[in-house]
Protein backbone atom coordinates (compact mmCIF):
# COMPACT_ATOMS: atom_id res chain seq x y z
CA UNK A 1 0.00 0.00 0.00
CA UNK A 2 1.19 3.36 -0.80
CA UNK A 3 0.42 6.81 -0.64
CA UNK A 4 1.02 8.63 -3.39
CA UNK A 5 3.73 10.95 -2.39
CA UNK A 6 6.89 10.58 -4.14
CA UNK A 7 10.28 9.80 -2.46
CA UNK A 8 12.35 10.88 -5.70
CA UNK A 9 12.84 9.55 -8.72
CA UNK A 10 14.70 6.38 -9.62
CA UNK A 11 17.09 5.85 -12.69
CA UNK A 12 17.16 3.12 -15.04
CA UNK A 13 20.51 2.37 -15.30
CA UNK A 14 20.33 -1.12 -17.09
CA UNK A 15 17.04 -3.34 -19.08
CA UNK A 16 17.17 -7.08 -19.57
CA UNK A 17 14.50 -8.83 -20.98
CA UNK A 18 13.71 -12.38 -19.36
CA UNK A 19 11.58 -14.36 -21.68
CA UNK A 20 8.23 -12.57 -21.29
CA UNK A 21 9.87 -10.37 -18.64
CA UNK A 22 11.73 -7.48 -18.23
CA UNK A 23 14.89 -6.64 -15.47
CA UNK A 24 15.06 -3.07 -14.60
CA UNK A 25 18.17 -1.99 -12.45
CA UNK A 26 18.10 1.12 -11.16
CA UNK A 27 20.03 3.71 -9.22
CA UNK A 28 18.20 5.60 -6.26
CA UNK A 29 19.71 7.68 -2.88
CA UNK A 30 17.96 5.32 -0.50
CA UNK A 31 19.45 1.66 -2.24
CA UNK A 32 21.39 0.99 0.38
CA UNK A 33 17.75 0.87 2.70
CA UNK A 34 16.14 -1.26 0.75
CA UNK A 35 15.88 -5.22 1.24
CA UNK A 36 15.35 -8.41 -1.00
CA UNK A 37 11.16 -9.07 -1.23
CA UNK A 38 10.65 -5.29 -0.44
CA UNK A 39 7.76 -3.40 -2.51
CA UNK A 40 8.41 -0.45 -4.17
CA UNK A 41 6.36 1.45 -6.52
CA UNK A 42 8.14 2.61 -9.61
CA UNK A 43 6.01 5.37 -11.83
CA UNK A 44 2.94 4.02 -9.32
CA UNK A 45 3.74 0.16 -10.40
CA UNK A 46 4.27 -1.74 -6.99
CA UNK A 47 6.94 -3.93 -8.15
CA UNK A 48 9.22 -6.46 -5.70
CA UNK A 49 13.07 -6.04 -5.19
CA UNK A 50 15.04 -8.89 -6.36
CA UNK A 51 18.45 -8.31 -6.25
CA UNK A 52 20.82 -5.40 -4.52
CA UNK A 53 24.28 -4.48 -6.39
CA UNK A 54 26.21 -1.67 -4.77
CA UNK A 55 24.29 1.51 -5.70
CA UNK A 56 22.17 -0.46 -7.62
CA UNK A 57 18.96 -2.75 -7.82
CA UNK A 58 16.84 -4.87 -9.49
CA UNK A 59 12.67 -5.15 -10.29
CA UNK A 60 10.91 -7.58 -12.39
CA UNK A 61 8.27 -6.37 -14.29
CA UNK A 62 5.97 -9.28 -16.01
CA UNK A 63 3.69 -9.49 -19.37
CA UNK A 64 0.72 -8.69 -17.35
CA UNK A 65 2.31 -5.59 -16.21
CA UNK A 66 3.58 -4.52 -19.19
CA UNK A 67 0.78 -4.36 -20.95
CA UNK A 68 -0.65 -2.30 -18.56
CA UNK A 69 1.55 0.23 -17.80
CA UNK A 70 4.64 2.57 -19.34
CA UNK A 71 7.10 0.56 -17.43
CA UNK A 72 7.63 -1.26 -21.35
CA UNK A 73 8.59 1.90 -22.62
CA UNK A 74 11.51 3.09 -20.37
CA UNK A 75 15.14 3.48 -21.10
CA UNK A 76 18.64 3.36 -19.97
CA UNK A 77 18.59 6.90 -18.34
CA UNK A 78 15.02 7.01 -17.60
CA UNK A 79 13.77 8.85 -14.84
CA UNK A 80 11.35 6.46 -12.18
CA UNK A 81 8.91 7.91 -9.66
CA UNK A 82 9.43 6.02 -6.54
CA UNK A 83 7.99 5.10 -3.12
CA UNK A 84 8.47 2.85 -0.57
CA UNK A 85 5.80 1.21 1.01
CA UNK A 86 3.63 3.54 3.64
CA UNK A 87 3.93 2.57 7.21
CA UNK A 88 0.72 1.95 8.81
CA UNK A 89 1.60 4.66 11.89
CA UNK A 90 2.36 7.63 10.03
CA UNK A 91 -0.36 10.29 8.20
CA UNK A 92 -1.89 9.59 5.35
CA UNK A 93 -0.63 12.69 3.11
CA UNK A 94 -1.89 11.73 -0.54
CA UNK A 95 -4.56 8.85 -0.71
CA UNK A 96 -5.02 5.25 -0.70
CA UNK A 97 -2.69 3.99 -3.29
CA UNK A 98 -2.24 0.43 -4.38
CA UNK A 99 -0.13 0.06 -6.62
CA UNK A 100 -1.94 -1.29 -9.30
CA UNK A 101 -2.17 0.54 -12.66
CA UNK A 102 -5.30 0.49 -14.23
CA UNK A 103 -4.92 2.15 -17.89
CA UNK A 104 -2.00 3.65 -19.38
CA UNK A 105 -3.25 7.82 -20.60
CA UNK A 106 -1.42 10.17 -22.69
CA UNK A 107 -0.58 13.86 -22.01
CA UNK A 108 -3.02 15.75 -24.87
CA UNK A 109 -2.16 18.74 -23.67
CA UNK A 110 -0.06 21.30 -21.15
CA UNK A 111 -1.29 24.93 -19.84
CA UNK A 112 0.63 27.32 -18.09
CA UNK A 113 -1.47 28.24 -15.32
CA UNK A 114 1.08 31.32 -13.58
CA UNK A 115 2.71 29.44 -11.69
CA UNK A 116 1.86 25.85 -12.10
CA UNK A 117 1.24 23.59 -14.91
CA UNK A 118 -2.19 22.19 -16.31
CA UNK A 119 -1.51 18.77 -17.46
CA UNK A 120 -4.58 17.14 -20.12
CA UNK A 121 -4.37 13.52 -20.25
CA UNK A 122 -7.01 11.22 -22.40
CA UNK A 123 -7.19 7.17 -21.75
CA UNK A 124 -9.73 4.84 -23.49
CA UNK A 125 -12.61 4.85 -22.40
CA UNK A 126 -14.54 1.23 -21.61
CA UNK A 127 -17.95 1.35 -20.58
CA UNK A 128 -17.76 -1.55 -18.57
CA UNK A 129 -14.90 -0.25 -16.99
CA UNK A 130 -16.51 2.58 -15.93
CA UNK A 131 -19.38 0.63 -14.11
CA UNK A 132 -17.28 -0.77 -11.73
CA UNK A 133 -15.18 2.88 -10.66
CA UNK A 134 -12.84 3.02 -13.18
CA UNK A 135 -13.06 7.15 -14.10
CA UNK A 136 -12.62 10.13 -12.25
CA UNK A 137 -14.46 12.90 -10.82
CA UNK A 138 -14.14 15.96 -10.05
CA UNK A 139 -12.07 17.19 -7.16
CA UNK A 140 -11.43 13.33 -6.47
CA UNK A 141 -7.88 11.29 -6.51
CA UNK A 142 -5.94 9.69 -9.46
CA UNK A 143 -2.49 8.64 -9.54
CA UNK A 144 -0.19 9.60 -11.94
CA UNK A 145 3.23 8.02 -12.50
CA UNK A 146 2.38 7.02 -9.07
CA UNK A 147 1.76 10.48 -7.82
CA UNK A 148 -1.62 11.31 -6.19
CA UNK A 149 -3.11 14.41 -7.46
CA UNK A 150 -6.41 15.70 -7.56
CA UNK A 151 -8.56 15.89 -10.22
CA UNK A 152 -9.60 19.01 -12.80
CA UNK A 153 -12.50 19.04 -15.47
CA UNK A 154 -12.94 15.17 -16.00
CA UNK A 155 -14.81 13.97 -18.96
CA UNK A 156 -15.34 10.23 -19.82
CA UNK A 157 -11.77 9.37 -21.07
CA UNK A 158 -9.91 12.59 -20.12
CA UNK A 159 -9.12 14.70 -17.03
CA UNK A 160 -6.64 17.79 -15.91
CA UNK A 161 -4.28 17.73 -12.83
CA UNK A 162 -2.11 20.90 -11.82
CA UNK A 163 0.97 20.70 -11.12
CA UNK A 164 2.90 22.99 -8.93
CA UNK A 165 6.37 23.47 -9.36
CA UNK A 166 8.03 21.34 -6.51
CA UNK A 167 6.67 18.86 -7.60
CA UNK A 168 7.75 19.50 -11.42
CA UNK A 169 11.24 19.24 -9.74
CA UNK A 170 10.85 16.33 -7.75
CA UNK A 171 9.11 13.94 -9.64
CA UNK A 172 9.15 12.94 -13.37
CA UNK A 173 6.67 15.24 -14.54
CA UNK A 174 9.62 17.33 -15.54
CA UNK A 175 9.77 14.89 -18.47
CA UNK A 176 6.08 14.92 -19.40
CA UNK A 177 5.08 16.41 -22.52
CA UNK A 178 2.48 15.89 -25.11
CA UNK A 179 2.58 12.22 -26.63
CA UNK A 180 4.21 11.20 -23.03
CA UNK A 181 2.33 8.08 -21.80
CA UNK A 182 1.67 8.10 -17.76
CA UNK A 183 0.46 5.15 -15.81
CA UNK A 184 -2.81 5.76 -14.14
CA UNK A 185 -4.46 4.39 -11.09
CA UNK A 186 -8.07 4.83 -10.39
CA UNK A 187 -9.26 5.73 -6.87
CA UNK A 188 -9.64 2.66 -4.91
CA UNK A 189 -12.73 3.83 -2.82
CA UNK A 190 -14.55 4.71 -6.10
CA UNK A 191 -13.95 1.34 -7.50
CA UNK A 192 -15.30 -0.34 -4.22
CA UNK A 193 -18.82 2.14 -3.88
CA UNK A 194 -19.18 1.63 -7.82
CA UNK A 195 -19.17 -2.15 -7.22
CA UNK A 196 -21.48 -2.65 -4.52
CA UNK A 197 -23.99 -0.57 -6.30
CA UNK A 198 -23.83 -2.99 -9.47
CA UNK A 199 -24.41 -5.50 -7.04
CA UNK A 200 -27.23 -4.24 -5.47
Amino acid sequence: MFSGIIEEFATVVAIKRDRDNIDLTLTCSFTKELKIDQSVAHNGVCLTVVEIDGDNYVVTAMRETLERSNLGLLKVGDKVNVERSMLMNGRLDGHIVQGHVDHTAVCTKTEDANGSIYFTFEYEFDPEMAKNGYFCVDKGSVTVNGVSLTVCNPTNNTFQVAIIPYTLEHTNFCDIKVGSVVNIEFDILGKYIARLQNLA
